[in-house]
């Protein structure tokens, strides 16, 4: 390129392949960035901008990392949704002219394997989508642990069903081939959903690449629709052109049913804090921290995976079932599963790294560790009686020879470089050892060396050492200088001493330092061969991690079904949902002091299909509510549940709308977020399914709300036939009883001991004839002025029920106005009072209406001289 300097024409010709990728330029000991590159990684990596000399009037923008420490680095450009293009030096570095370079890899958000951007309990998943003839395909896979898999999104609900499954996978990136016609909806979810999920772009799908499936999968397991194999090819094009690796790990392709598992969308996901929570995303307070006792990190990642995909077959709950309760009531079994367990690395992602060329020697020790531990695993299993446990036991292999291997030739704490020796075991290797005695022994030798030289000269003070640039000399001092022998060769002349080298010291030095140089470049030879030897094994030890990965899921939630004190439940086919002294799982746990109240449920398609619940707030209604679906996906996870007894028919599918959304990033309203949501739940929901309603209607006025809620559950009743718990404040709904059989209202049992009130927090049949908003009140913390002034209003407003509120304005509180010695005058103030009426909430988005009550507020504190 005219006016570079060759390397810089080199960088530009490298860089002008990979616009879209931050280029770390490999120059000696740095990875070096230039132009935009080095502006961008300047400001994310906090590293200094410098310039270079290009061969242009003016300098250009660079910075660099160390080589030695650019993982950390990388690390933080991943994480921050950066791909980064490593080109290292491929020709001879001590050859005359320009050193040849070239991209080795891609590190991109979806592909990378580094241990510090991983995550032990979370899969890494990439995701593809590609559209053909009003078609998606879903191509997913996670090259940290091979897996691979796709889903064809071809009905009404296509969109819907496809974006839950990606919150499911949460991928860190997502691959779009070509325009999407939903391109505007999937962008504006993942920002919303999806933490920095970044976007790859492939131009077309090419039919050649179609032939990469018959190198990775199995014939039968390849899809048969055109349009999901161009997806599938087009995803393991991407992996091959970004890894540079053949990827043989990753060879089993499996379909996304989603006819053989419990369907829950992203608000349900999401509502019932299954695999994360609400506050931060993590795994803290949900139901995955609460069940998850694995001892491996496959097994971790495969119970996350059980309890967002439950089961609908009622042979393979049973058979789940079977495994725990063997687990349970055998404790010697379950002990010995634990302490076998706990010794095995996450060898899932071993074997990848190990196929990729990027395991070091620590990592075969970890492999080593764990496959010698899977004889106890196996002996742990040896008498087990159910299906899973024996299958288990039958399909674990053992590799004792590659045990012996690794114990026999990889030392035990090696250091992480390959490049630095001292990771091969003596005995392992004739040549290496004898290079070793000559290592080890040349102290010894260049010792005895200098006091033959000392003999032979007379010289007391001559020693010998060594430098850089001339390797060993001999050093006389210069008083000395006439008993130097003619054969001494003078090398370098110091201040007060000269420097010599001899022929015998020569062959001394070529024989040291090169044993020092074999000995690296052996080792270094002698593992790339061990790592070759494994990577023939890697399919069969990859089927025996998926069933240790499996005996440690079942593991975990027979010990947490023991610890807990959950039983088994029935599962039945009559459709009825029956739970005695049901628990919450998560809130169980969090009470610390407090005993839970146990509740019971009975839900069927006959006399008690619809629960109407009402009740005071705080009372424990949603509670309730998502108690009863958390124990359905329990029983159909196969997990045991917190009750007495349960006889549950699998659902296909759970819906929730429970409490505030927080979609203030949309900006739309909490009503038409409740409205979308409720929307989505009439369209999907069917005879099977489980629906969970809180509090629908409470977002607009009073009748408007009645009405909705009123029409909701008249239309699930006539139209879907769905279980269905329905909490509401409205008491007025109660009515609907009398109306159908199959709606049956209920209430939390309260308790009255004058004016003072207890929740009982027992869900009882009947309805409630109070809301106890004003005891709410209360315990919330409201000044008892204020309480006692709601009574006399509430008072006033029972005895004439047929006035509205607004005339009460004009005359009750005239006439009950409180005092101002009474701290109340600047709560009905007029100035504030007239903002209040004048806002229009139902129009208002959630960041302004927290924005306004902050103003409101700040008012409220200079009436009352707080401020």
């Amino acid at each position: 390129m005219a006016g570079y300097t060759p390397m810089m024409a080199q960088y530009k010709e490298i860089k002008s392949k990979h616009p879209d990728e931050i280029l770390f330029f490999r120059l000696g000991d740095f990875y070096e960035m230039f132009f935009e590159d080095a502006q961008l990684a300047s400001r994310e990596l906090e590293i200094t901008l410098t310039g270079r000399d290009a061969g242009l009037p003016e300098r250009i923008p660079m910075c660099g990392v160390p080589y030695h420490a650019s993982e950390g680095y990388i690390t933080k450009l991943i994480n921050k949704g950066y791909k980064v293009a490593i080109c290292e030096q491929t020709g001879d570095v001590k050859a005359k002219g320009l050193v040849k370079r070239e991209v080795i890899k891609i590190i991109t958000p979806g592909t990378v394997l580094s241990e510090t951007v991983l995550s032990d309990a979370n899969n890494n998943y990439i995701a593809l989508l590609y559209e053909d003839d009003g078609k998606t395909t879903l191509a997913g896979a996670d090259i940290s642990t091979g897996e691979c898999f796709y889903g064809i999104y071809d009905s009404d609900t296509r969109r819907q069903e496809l974006f839950d499954q990606l919150y499911r996978l949460m991928p860190p990136e997502i691959i779009l081939v070509e325009a999407l016609s939903f391109n505007n909806e999937l962008k504006e979810f993942c920002n919303l959903r999806l933490n920095h999920c970044s976007f790859s772009f492939m131009k077309e799908v090419s039919l050649d690449d179609e032939e990469l499936l018959n190198v990775h999968f199995d014939h039968n397991e390849q899809p048969h629709s055109t349009y999901a194999r161009k997806g599938t090819a087009a995803l393991l094009r991407y992996l091959h052109d970004t890894v540079k690796t053949d990827l043989t790990h990753l060879n089993r392709l499996a379909y996304l049913d989603s006819t053989e598992n419990l369907i829950m969308d992203t608000y349900t996901l999401r509502n019932l804090e299954i695999t994360r929570n609400l506050r931060d995303g993590g795994k803290k307070d949900t139901l995955l921290g609460v069940l998850d006792f694995t001892r491996t990190a496959m097994g971790s990642r495969l119970l996350k995976k059980w309890l967002e995909y439950p089961l609908l077959n009622i042979g393979q709950i049973n058979a789940r079932q079977a495994a725990i309760s063997e687990l349970i009531d055998t404790f010697s079994m379950r002990n010995q599963l634990m302490e076998a367990l706990k010794e095995v690395y996450d060898f899932e992602r071993l074997l990848t790294r190990i196929e990729v060329g990027t395991a070091n020697a620590r990592d075969l020790v970890s492999l080593r560790l764990s496959l010698a531990s899977l004889p106890k695993i196996k002996e742990s299993l040896k008498d087990a009686k159910s299906d899973l446990l024996c299958k288990a036991f039958e399909n674990i292999e053992l590799y004792d020879d590659v045990v012996n291997l690794l114990n026999h030739a990889i030392v035990d704490t090696p250091g992480i470089s390959l490049r630095d020796g001292g990771i091969i075991k003596e005995g392992y290797h004739k040549e290496l050892d004898e290079l070793r005695v000559i290592a080890r022994d040349s102290r010894q030798m260049l010792q005895d060396m200098e006091q033959h030289e000392k003999d032979t000269t007379g010289i007391k003070s001559l020693k010998i050492g060594y430098n850089k640039v001339f390797g060993y000399y001999i050093e006389v001092t210069h008083s000395n200088a006439a008993a130097v022998p003619e054969y001494y060769i003078r090398k370098q002349t110091l201040a007060n001493a000269e420097r010599y080298i001899t022929p015998d010291l020569k062959e001394f030095e070529t024989k040291i330092l090169g044993a020092q140089e074999k000995i690296v470049s052996l080792e270094y030879q002698l593992f790339v061969e061990i790592r070759e030897q494994i990577k023939k094994l890697i399919y069969r030890i990859q089927k025996t991690a998926r069933q240790v990965a499996k005996v440690d899921s079942l593991y975990s939630l027979s010990e947490a079904a023991s610890r807990y004190n959950y039983i088994c439940p029935k599962m039945n086919t009559n459709g009825e949902i029956i739970i005695k002294d049901g628990r919450h799982p998560l809130v169980e746990r969090i009470l610390e002091r407090e005993l839970f109240v146990p509740n019971d449920t009975e839900l069927n398609h006959h006399e008690s299909e619809i629960m109407v619940i009402t009740g005071p707030n705080m009372a424990g209604k949603s509670t309730y509510m998502r108690q009863v679906a958390l124990l359905t996906l329990m029983a159909q996870v196969g997990s045991f549940i917190p009750a007495r007894e349960a006889s549950i028919a699998p659902v296909d599918r759970i819906f929730t709308r429970i409490g505030a959304s927080d979609d203030l990033v949309s900006g739309q309203s909490t009503f038409m977020v409740e409205m979308n949501e409720v929307a989505q739940i009439l369209k999907y929901a069917t005879k099977k399914s489980l629906i969970v309603l809180d509090e629908i209607g409470r977002g607009t006025s009073t009748f408007d709300g009645m009405s909705i809620a009123r029409a909701v559950i008249e239309y699930v009743r006539d139209k879907i036939g769905a279980k269905t718990l329905f909490a509401t404040h409205y008491h007025e709904l109660t009515d609907l009883e009398n109306y159908s059989e199959r709606i049956k209202n209920y209430c939390v049992a309260v308790k009255e001991r004058g004016s003072e009130v207890v929740f009982l927090r027992r869900i009882i049949q009947g309805g409630a004839d109070k809301s106890y908003g004003i005891h709410v009140a209360k315990l919330a913390g409201l000044p008892k002025v204020v309480t006692e002034r709601a009574k006399k209003i509430l008072a006033d407003l029972e005895a004439e029920p047929t006035k509205q509120i607004k005339h009460m304005d004009t005359k009750v509180v005239k006439e009950k106005a409180i005092s101002a010695n009474e701290g109340m005058s600047s709560l009905f103030a007029n100035p504030l009072n007239e903002q209040i009426l004048a806002l229009d909430v139902m129009s208002m988005t959630p960041l302004e209406a927290i924005n306004k009550l902050y103003q409101l507020q700040q008012e409220a504190k200079k009436e009352a001289g707080k401020i």
